[in-house]
């Protein structure tokens, strides 16, 4: 008995696996080749305004992508924290190694309004005071200005070699850097609360509470190289556009009127009874 056995060459086997797997490679793909558009074009620049309290208004400049739909460009510039060196708004190179931070709290046109959001230190200016055989005595506080900000604050100080000392070393004992620390809580709880934060942020400028502080703790230990090391804006009270203004109004061109002339003497005649 004859067995018949179907054959199918490889050929035809691949052609019917292929079957129903056409994958348009042979027609060109759409929308494979989109135009490229440079992304700045939907970008705008912004200028930014600083406080009037600081020598140089005009900061700097930065940018958002366009208002489109419902996605409004000042709304995402509310709340961006711009970090500056406080020689480039004193001008003052000596100033460099403070850094201060603001905040865009409003936008008018095409200008953004700066308020204070904190302050700090740079990294080599701490790292250029830390030094061997004395002792770092560290203190911060939180206090609440007469405006509504809560601030804390980090104070730095290092101990120093009285006059004329032998001894290589410096250290203070516990007790001393407590009653530092505790000097230093104080001065620095006075000055946050005695008035608002422009006043605060003037006195931090011009750094004499360090020389205070410095002053009232030589009768504990000797100190020196005492900074107001930080400055944190915790909490702000709701927005207001008038205190936002008060900032950035110029007080040195201010109207305050001419000096008024002292009063002339009357010179009476003699014999008259002070009458003409």
């Amino acid at each position: 008995m004859t067995h018949y056995v179907d054959f199918f060459p490889s050929s035809a086997v691949s052609i019917l696996h292929r079957q129903g797997k056409n994958k348009r490679l042979t027609k060109s793909k759409k929308g494979s080749r989109k135009k490229a558009i440079d992304p700045f074009l939907k970008k705008e620049w912004y200028k930014l305004v600083a406080p009037s309290i600081f020598a140089t208004k005009d900061c700097g400049k930065t940018i958002i992508t366009k208002t489109q739909g419902t996605k409004i460009a000042s709304d995402g510039l509310k709340g961006r924290v711009i970090e500056l060196s406080l020689a480039d708004l004193q001008n003052n190179e000596s100033l460099s190694w403070r850094k201060v931070k603001l905040c865009v709290e409003d936008v008018q046109g095409y200008n953004c309004l700066l308020n204070f959001h904190g302050m700090d230190m740079t990294r080599d200016k701490v790292c250029s005071l830390i030094k061997k055989r004395q002792t770092i005595v560290e203190a911060n506080v939180d206090c609440r200005t007469t405006d509504g900000y809560i601030v804390r604050m980090f104070c730095i100080a290092f101990t120093k070699p009285q006059d004329n000392q032998i001894k290589n070393t410096c250290y203070a004992k516990s007790t001393q850097v407590r009653a530092i620390r505790a000097k230093m809580v104080q001065i620095m709880s006075d000055l946050g609360t005695k008035g608002d934060l422009k006043s605060l942020v003037k006195e931090l400028i011009s750094a004499p509470i360090g020389e205070q502080i410095e002053k009232e703790a030589s009768s504990v230990f000797p100190i020196k190289d005492c900074y107001i090391r930080k400055v944190k804006v915790l909490k702000k009270p709701k927005f207001d556009v008038t205190a936002l203004m008060e900032w950035h109004t110029d007080e040195s061109g201010a109207d305050v009127g001419q000096a008024v002339k002292p009063a002339e003497e009357e010179t009476n005649l003699a014999g008259s009874g002070g009458r003409l």
